[in-house]
């Protein structure tokens, strides 16, 4: 039997694509919330209020020292079984619901760090001219330090959404039916064709992530601070 055919025969007995749109659905919505929770974070860890700014730090070092797979673990067999939680009554969606819910909280910390790293890009003189104004701290980081900061960090955060994109395959601790859930159902069931199998979702992953890449390349250059 030729790749070719190996190929042909994967993709008509399995839902290839369907199993990375649900890897796709779990990069968006979670790269979504973890960029909301994350820009809070961050928010706390340039807080001038030093509890806040505790606080902070103890997230991101807790929560970026937490595999991940422990947190899926933890949202099904904690959450959801011992103290019956549900994000949705349809029973799929619930744990896809709780599989983006530990991607945003586990990507949040690393969303900080890259908004925080891209603040120590904006010069002290600015936020020293805002408080000269009578500016407070929440319309300073609003206004002057956040949407530089953004710029400034358009190469992490895009990292930080690769890493995202790749980590989805966790989801399959928290019982979601994505890719690497469909690859090993194909090993399981046509280990004959083990190399066509492998080479479809490490492909499907590039294709997916290839993009990302380039658009993040694009975008920091088209809007870095100029200094």
């Amino acid at each position: 039997m030729s790749y070719f055919d190996q190929f042909s025969r994967l993709f008509a007995d399995y839902d290839v694509v369907g199993a990375f749109w649900v890897n796709i659905q779990l990069t968006f919505w979670a790269a979504v919330f973890a960029f909301l929770i994350g820009a809070v974070v961050a928010l706390m860890r340039i807080s001038p209020v030093p509890s806040l700014r505790l606080l902070g730090g103890a997230y991101v070092h807790i929560v970026r020292n937490t595999p991940l797979t422990i947190l899926m673990v933890m949202a099904v067999l904690a959450l959801w079984t011992q103290m019956h939680i549900t994000l949705s009554t349809d029973f799929k969606q619930n744990f896809f619901n709780f599989a983006v819910a530990m991607l945003s909280i586990y990507h949040a910390a690393f969303v900080c760090e890259a908004i925080r790293s891209g603040v120590n890009t904006v010069p002290l003189g600015q936020a020293e001219a805002a408080r000269s104004i009578g500016l407070g701290f929440l319309p300073t980081a609003r206004l002057i330090i956040f949407p530089q900061a953004i710029r400034g960090a358009i190469t992490p955060l895009g990292n930080a959404l690769i890493a995202l994109t790749k980590n989805t395959t966790v989801a399959a601790a928290a019982s979601v039916a994505e890719a690497s859930v469909m690859m090993k159902k194909m090993i399981e069931f046509d280990s004959d064709v083990i190399f066509a199998i492998f080479m479809t979702f490490a492909l499907g992953f590039v294709i997916i992530v290839i993009p990302v890449g380039l658009i993040t390349t694009w975008a920091s250059r088209k809007w870095a601070v100029k200094r």
